[in-house]
């Protein structure tokens, strides 16, 4: 019996899309942050920010 973490591949973030990534969680108040990945590695951040009206 085989272990399913053996067939799966370890990738890591590279420094400026972590860079990156950490900029847009400390500037956003409110809303989301989407990664897309393709073959293991990052291919777009999206950031979705809302503004709440008081």
């Amino acid at each position: 019996m085989s272990d399913s973490s053996d067939n799966q591949k370890v990738t890591q973030i590279s420094e400026r899309d972590l860079k990156k990534l950490i900029d847009y969680i400390e500037c956003i108040q409110y809303g989301s942050i989407t990664l897309i990945i393709q073959d293991g590695k990052i291919v777009q951040i999206e950031k979705n920010e809302k503004i709440r009206l008081k």
